[in-house]
């Protein structure tokens, strides 16, 4: 297993400072960049776990707290383990966090998270992959339609709302986009019901773009995060073996 060097770092954007989370092979020699984006609960001890173990793989990872206009991570206080009881009182507080975040706000930022990784020395030359959980497959979704000379694959896991019926849905970047794409979508998620994965699927084929989408039966929305009673240990693993099978054919 390849060790591994973790730090928090500090990025500029036109909006202020993002902290962030950047892990690489310790040897810090250039790898493959991933542009990792958090969920809804933020930039916490299992996203810079996660965030390990690509770096393990072989890649230089960069997770950053996308919710910085409201101040470093953790912006919202969890617990240990997030369960259902806890839930609602925490997305109260998310809540109106998230919305604040608009689309146009999410793209600018990721232009500044892009010329970050482009600049740094434990990153190799060339595009980047993007992956995103949740709100992040959004995010992930929305980069490489925004950026695309810069994202050579893209990946997102029980991702909400990618395609929905409004005139600023993700999914209509579609045309835009140059990377190869992986969505693994839960089917007991609420929030990408089976509409919005046929309306996505329908998109990328049109648009050419190459992709796969698969959904994950028996899954619930959130099945990769283990601080968290949705969580499914062979959901989970599903994921990674299609993540890094995704990152194996863009680098």
């Amino acid at each position: 297993m390849t060790a591994v060097q973790g730090s928090t770092v500090d990025i500029t954007t036109e909006d202020g400072t993002a902290d962030a989370y950047l892990t690489h092979p310790a040897d810090g020699s250039p790898r493959p960049a991933v542009l990792f984006y958090m969920d809804a609960f933020g930039l916490r001890p299992r996203m810079r776990a996660m965030a390990d173990r690509l770096a393990e793989a072989g890649y230089t990872v960069l997770v950053p707290n996308v919710f910085y206009r409201h101040g470093r991570s953790p912006v919202v206080e969890l617990p240990e383990f997030i369960d259902p009881v806890a839930r609602p009182e925490i997305f109260r507080r998310i809540g109106p966090i998230l919305q604040e975040l608009t689309p146009e706000l999410a793209m600018r930022d990721a232009g500044a998270y892009l010329r970050w990784l482009a600049g740094h020395p434990a990153a190799a030359d060339g595009p980047v992959a993007v992956t995103g959980y949740c709100m992040g497959a959004v995010l992930s979704l929305r980069t490489a339609g925004t950026y695309p000379d810069r994202v050579a694959a893209a990946a997102g896991f029980h991702g909400a709302q990618l395609a929905p019926d409004a005139p600023d849905s993700p999914h209509l970047l579609a045309d835009r986009i140059t990377a190869e794409l992986y969505f693994g979508h839960a089917d007991q998620d609420p929030s990408m019901p089976e509409e919005q994965i046929e309306r996505l699927e329908q998109a990328l084929a049109a648009a050419g773009v190459r992709h796969r989408c698969e959904v994950y039966t028996g899954a619930r929305h959130g099945y990769t995060q283990a601080d968290t009673a949705a969580y499914d240990k062979e959901a989970d693993e599903r994921h990674w073996a299609a993540l890094l099978d995704l990152l194996n054919r863009a680098f």
